[in-house]
């Protein structure tokens, strides 16, 4: 449990990282409030539109007499919007990172530069990255897609579908999102989507302690932007030590100030593997 919490403190770590570096926070605004405008017109006119779209989608039930016809198409809405926004969390994050490719891989640059030790380089055209970061994309989109209409089916599930699915719900959002941002910094040390998955994986309660609040607020639009730079920063930390490169560089820093045995060599630093 204690991962959960060390999860968490990433995130609040990544805030503050940015809030230390005014300028970060600034540009970082950019890309969020372009995928803000867009996302905000086509939720807006699917919430508008979600009624009639429930009533399109269950004409058997156009003869049925009050309440129940009412209360299945309410009860079939809920779930539509609620899948809808499962989905968006995702999309949104996704959407933006991509749109703010060049500024981000920056910010996480800068994040590994700060805390010292080798700091990765792609080395890869704008071109090819934005081409890798939309391909994995929309892998994890599959995914959650997948899990969405899964959840979805489960919803139906008297007492269950109210209470676990919905709890559900948030954890598969909240470690796709922790994926989604941990991706600009693993993606610069050359770690494909399934080692990325299987790191996550291997350290499940850390990245949902990430994850799920971060799903929690991004929840509210505008609160998303002004996150999203300080995610992408907690998530730099977080791949540090997901990768093993955080534990080494605070154990080089425990031992700053103790004498170097004589005869010891740094080692250099490992080639990076594409």
């Amino acid at each position: 449990m204690r991962d959960l919490g060390v999860g968490f403190g990433y995130l609040v770590k990544g805030q503050r990282w940015v809030g230390a570096h005014g300028r970060w926070l600034g540009f970082g605004l950019l890309p969020g409030l372009v995928t803000l405008v867009l996302y905000g017109a086509a939720l807006v006119g699917l919430f508008y539109g979600a009624d009639d779209l429930t009533a399109w989608a269950t004409p058997f039930a156009d003869d049925w007499s009050s309440p129940w016809q009412g209360l299945f198409r309410g009860f079939l809405t809920v779930l539509l919007v609620a899948l809808v926004l499962f989905l968006a969390v995702i999309a949104f994050t996704a959407v933006t990172l991509l749109v703010g490719q060049p500024f981000y891989e920056s910010l996480s640059e800068a994040v590994d530069r700060s805390e010292g030790g080798h700091v990765p380089e792609s080395g890869l055209p704008l071109l090819r990255e934005l081409w890798i970061s939309a391909r994995d994309s929309l892998r994890v989109l599959g995914r959650v897609v997948l899990y969405g209409v899964l959840l979805f089916a489960l919803g139906f599930i008297p007492v269950v579908g109210q209470t676990v699915v919905p709890v559900l719900g948030f954890c598969v959002s909240g470690f796709f999102l922790a994926e989604e941002l941990n991706a600009v910094a693993m993606q610069r040390r050359g770690i494909e989507l399934k080692e990325r998955l299987a790191l996550l994986r291997g350290r499940r309660l850390l990245t949902l302690g990430f994850g799920v609040p971060l799903t929690l607020a991004f929840l509210v639009p505008f609160v998303a932007v002004f996150l999203m730079p300080g995610a992408v920063a907690g998530a730099t930390l977080m791949a540090r030590d997901l990768t093993g490169e955080g534990a080494s560089a605070g154990a080089g820093a425990g031992q700053a100030g103790s004498p170097v045995p004589s005869g010891t060599v740094p080692a250099p630093d490992a080639p990076r593997e594409w």
